[in-house]
């Protein structure tokens, strides 16, 4: 069965391909090739003694470490559902970062699944409704399938600490939830099973707090992922970030992708005076900004690459000098199910933020994991609890997935190459969007969060693929062209394979065949029971 429908997504994707280019020759019949080209307190792994520590919050349900997009938002959303929450965030103030400034449409409609769309008012948010996408001087305006949504749906860009302080407020409202300010040092361990957490108040006091549920949340810089999941971390680029003042977009209310040499380059408007600019530099060590290196790389390399229409506003902020760097990140997710915690947000899977998916799939995990809470009243049975949570891992995965596998594609076929065929594959991707139609449709259905199949990925990135090869191979083969059509099939292949791989064949496309999909929540008076020792 699997092997069928494999094949009828290849066919379809070659015949998608076929009639773009067909497509595109009809729409350009002259031009050739190249032109379209958390003591004694526990016993436990971490021992303190009782004048060192003392209990907190005993009478909780739930911990939450980390007080970001996703422990703000599952704080909430737990809470509301009647969950005694407690929230220890390292530092409560508002964050300042540069990336995680953008929301897609999938992600907002998370937030309104979750009542938390009123966060996304009040901070200068501005409204996203697609991409332009630019390229050897021509641009392409992709916008999002929104006709079939309420008015008020639409993609979000905002500063990131105003829209977490939103989420934190909003949280902290709820009289059953709690958030403090404190380093949790280690989770808290007995015979396999996580307790609670260790942790730093504010004034350095050592505390802990027990739980039966603790949620690790504590972002792409986790310090307790290790033991809950096998964290191989790549980072495969480096963002600079910029803001630029006072300036208008090429094209209002749309994100704006270049694609660069050497690979992309973002502009969104975050506030009604700023827009962020974001310029990927391959590989983990950037030039010195403290030696003048990077404001010269900006000026030399970047700067010619930029619309006309940003060229002063870009010049003028490498000039004022607030110029700030990122590492990208990106981790599968590899959980260890552990009785007793659970991994959420970056702490345990992250993609390159090129597509801007990283709140889109925290929120639709919150999403995943409410549904199957709900229906349980107690949470005291760990082992229990483990084991029917382990069915998360495998509800997430279509969403999740889909988004994680076209963030990591989309980068590497938006960065430019030496090789011939990767050029041909870049050049196909921007062509193939710019037909319009159902060739642009479907790839920012992916894009936005709004129609996450993983199959529809596979069959666009294929159409690309095949679409490519017959720009080349079109109106005459010559057997340079076709060795390069076949070298843009294998490199294709050898871009998205390894992604899926990592994300999880089976989980990806057969969730329905894992056995975890079909677990039902065990009765909170067994639960109960079975936690007690009762029979």
């Amino acid at each position: 069965m699997a092997v069928v429908q494999y094949l009828l997504a290849w066919i379809f994707a070659s015949v998608l391909g076929l009639i773009a280019v067909v497509k595109r020759r009809s729409n350009n019949p002259r031009a050739s090739p190249e032109e379209r080209s958390s003591g004694e307190c526990l016993k436990s792994s971490v021992t303190v003694s009782n004048a060192e520590c003392r209990s907190a919050h005993d009478d909780v349900d739930v911990i939450i470490v980390g007080a970001g997009v996703a422990g703000s938002a599952l704080a909430h959303t737990l809470g509301k559902d009647g969950r005694r929450v407690h929230v220890i965030e390292r530092d409560l103030t508002e964050p300042d970062r540069i990336v995680g400034e953008l929301l897609q449409p999938g992600g907002y409609l998370k937030l309104i699944e979750l009542g938390l769309e009123d966060c996304v008012e009040k901070i200068d948010a501005q409204r996203v409704f697609g991409y332009a996408l630019f390229k050897d001087g021509k641009n392409t305006r992709l916008s999002y399938p929104l006709e079939k949504f309420h008015s008020d749906v639409s993609g979000r860009s905002f500063h990131n600490g105003r829209f977490i302080q939103r989420m934190r407020e909003k949280a902290a409202t709820l009289p059953n939830v709690q958030l403090e300010q404190g380093t949790v040092t280690s989770l808290l361990e007995e015979k396999g099973t996580i307790k609670g957490v260790q942790y730093k108040t504010k004034t350095g006091q050592e505390m802990t707090a027990y739980a039966p549920l603790t949620i690790v949340c504590d972002g792409c810089f986790s310090n307790l992922r290790r033991s809950l999941c096998d964290p191989k971390v790549d980072v495969p680029s480096c963002f600079v970030g910029l803001v630029l003042e006072n300036c208008d977009l090429p094209h209002a209310n749309h994100g704006h992708v270049i694609l660069a040499d050497p690979s992309p380059i973002l502009f969104y408007q975050i506030s009604s005076t700023e827009v962020r600019c974001l310029v990927d530099v391959p590989g983990q060590k950037v030039p010195s900004i403290s030696n003048g290196e990077m404001a010269k790389y900006l000026k030399t390399v970047v700067a010619s690459q930029i619309p006309p229409q940003i060229y002063d506003a870009f010049i003028a902020a490498v000039d004022k000098g607030n110029i700030r760097t990122m590492p990208n990140r990106s981790m599968p997710a590899a959980p260890y199910p552990t009785p007793g915690a659970l991994l959420m947000g970056d702490a345990f899977n992250m993609r390159h933020p090129l597509t801007g998916g990283g709140m889109t799939v925290a929120l639709s995990d919150i999403v995943v994991l409410r549904d199957l809470l709900r229906p349980l009243r107690a949470l005291n049975d760990a082992p229990t609890l483990s084991k029917y949570l382990e069915s998360f891992y495998t509800l997430r995965k279509p969403v999740a997935s889909t988004i994680n596998t076209l963030a990591g594609a989309l980068y590497k076929v938006f960065s430019s190459s030496p090789d011939q065929a990767r050029k041909e594959m870049r050049q196909a991707c921007f062509d193939y969007l710019s037909l319009g139609g159902v060739f642009s449709m479907g790839p920012i259905s992916l894009l936005s969060g709004l129609n996450p199949r993983p199959l529809s990925l596979v069959t666009h990135f294929f159409a690309v693929a095949v679409y490519g090869v017959g720009r080349l191979l079109l109106p005459f083969p010559s057997p340079k062209r076709v060795w390069i059509g076949a070298r843009l099939i294998s490199s294709a292949s050898g871009i998205i394979y390894p992604i899926i791989k990592a994300e999880g064949v089976r989980q990806m496309f057969f969730p329905a065949t894992v056995p975890a999909y079909y677990r039902t929540p065990v009765s909170s008076e067994k639960m109960t029971k079975k936690a007690d020792g009762r029979n």
